[in-house]
């Protein structure tokens, strides 16, 4: 069967493009760029610096300063503070003037541009702060994937306002990019064991680490308990192992804030750890209400070391301070874990693509733990014909759970669909759109990455499905769907009872 353009979505004239002028600063290593096999120049670059006359020293800072100071918040700080990466090599008994300081600090400065290569794969939430708002509208928060040099992508935030009848109004972009300030948090012995098991280095050794640590312990608690275990080494001979596998998990639960005076659409979450050295891609946000009320933001994504992939799960309540935890197990093992905004029977529940090409549900007792997943969706239609997965998390509508999907059909041509599932029992599928529900249009095709359509993560307001979505990873568009029609066409196409 062919695709065949939807009725129901109309295209927003608005659009977001990729702005090279983003950029962050990160500390420059010459030597260290990933492709050289030698040792790190920072010793003779250093030298060279010392040996400069003040007088160049201060034009130099003062050239650097004038190209410079506008596009980065607090750009002397930053100097200082990589400066003092170098601390370690200079001589105690060297004094340096506050100028020297600052251009060694330069030297060892570079910036990246955050959407230097590309901008796609938006998810879109109720902001936390509805104050102010004109009536009949919606604040919303959309996260954005940002590719830079290297394909290493990033995730930044836009904010804006959606109108009663279903249109978007993006706020001004903000001055500055700015990065925040990592920050160890608590680790969890549920997703050690589940990994650990995964990884069939679950034992003796293992449970001698996690068996004193409880539920939830520190960084610090842990490695003393590691360190213990280092001196036995001799009578528990896999334990170096186990050790290893251990402080790889660790290293992938980390905290992220931002100060008061970083806006929200300024803030950039940027690979903080080895396991998304590559990249955080294709983060999935949503507005998760728990059974006491509470509500946390979560946003499920991909951690690209380079080689491997990983599903990481971000926490925040306020876009401020940010905690990024391993999501382990086999459901998890895949790109696009998508978690339900609510728990369904007292558990969590997500959507799952663990076979690579199928729509599942997971189930879990745990957040971050998703053992298995059990098929809702396989591909049918020709335009899914080489494999499904969802696009972004479901939505509740009081006809059922909606989820749109991705499917991916000739020319690896990406469209977006539906499906509608049970509430109380969302395995169980009782809609499905057997035609895309939006498409590549002829202005569509071309892009960093062709042929594609595809959104992380759509809002409803009031009586109209918004989603955001990447335009060929090179720019993102909205459309506006009414949800009653959607909702019909969805029942329309239910499944025969069989």
């Amino acid at each position: 069967m062919t695709s065949v353009a939807s009725p129901l979505a109309t295209r927003s004239p608005v659009r977001l493009t990729p702005d090279r002028s983003r950029v962050i600063t990160q500390l420059f290593v010459p030597g260290q760029e990933g492709f050289e096999h030698q040792e790190s120049r920072a010793g003779v670059v250093l030298r060279r610096i010392l040996a400069l006359d003040e007088d160049e020293v201060r034009s130099t800072l003062d050239d650097v300063l004038t190209r410079f100071q506008g596009r980065h918040r607090d750009m002397v700080g930053t100097f200082r503070r990589h400066a003092r990466e170098l601390a370690d090599r200079l001589d105690r008994d060297v004094e340096l003037t506050p100028e020297r300081v600052l251009l060694v600090g330069a030297a060892f400065t570079s910036e990246y541009a955050i959407e230097g290569a590309a901008l796609c794969n938006p998810s879109m939430v109720a902001h936390p702060d509805q104050t102010d708002v004109p009536a009949g509208s919606l604040r919303f928060v959309m996260s954005v994937r940002g590719i830079g040099e290297g394909h290493r992508s990033s995730i930044g935030f836009r904010t804006g306002t959606v109108d009663a009848a279903g249109g978007v109004l993006l706020d001004a972009p903000p001055a500055y990019a700015s990065v925040g300030i990592t920050d160890a948090t608590l680790l969890e012995s549920a997703v050690f064991r589940s990994e650990l098991t995964r990884l069939d280095e679950a034992g003796e050794a293992a449970d001698y680490v996690l068996d004193a640590l409880g539920d939830s312990f520190t960084r610090a608690d842990l490695s003393e308990r590691l360190d213990r275990l280092n001196t036995h080494l001799s009578t528990r001979g896999h334990a170096r192992k186990t050790i290893d596998a251990i402080q790889v998990i660790a290293e992938r639960t980390y905290g992220i804030r931002f100060s008061d005076e970083v806006p929200l659409s300024e803030r950039v979450l940027v690979p903080a750890m080895g396991a998304e050295a590559g990249g955080m891609e294709d983060a999935r946000f949503l507005r998760f209400v728990d059974e006491d009320g509470s509500v946390t933001y979560y946003a499920s994504y991909t951690a690209y070391s380079g080689t491997l992939i990983s599903q990481q799960l971000l926490a925040t309540t306020d876009f401020q301070t940010f905690t990024s935890t391993p999501m382990v197990g086999a459901a998890a093992a895949n790109k696009g874990l998508g978690l339900f905004p609510r728990r369904i029977a007292g558990r969590y529940a997500a959507m799952s693509r663990s076979d690579r090409e199928t729509n599942s549900i997971a189930f879990s007792d745990h957040r971050c733990v998703w053992t298995d997943a059990s098929p809702c969706q396989v591909p049918e239609q020709a335009w899914e014909v080489l494999q499904l997965g969802n696009c972004g998390p479901p939505v509740e509508t009081p006809d059922g759970w909606l989820v749109l999907t991705h499917g991916v059909g000739p020319m690896r041509t990406y469209r977006i669909g539906a499906l509608l599932l049970d509430l109380d029992d969302p395995t169980r599928v009782i809609g499905r759109l057997r035609h895309p529900l939006l498409s590549p249009s002829a202005d569509e095709q071309d892009g960093y990455v062709p042929n594609v359509v595809y959104s992380c993560g759509a809002l409803v307001h009031g009586e109209t499905l918004v989603i955001p979505y990447g335009i060929g990873d090179s720019a993102i568009g909205f459309a506006a769907v009414p949800l009653p029609a959607l909702l019909d066409a969805l029942r329309e196409s239910a499944p025969t009872p069989g």
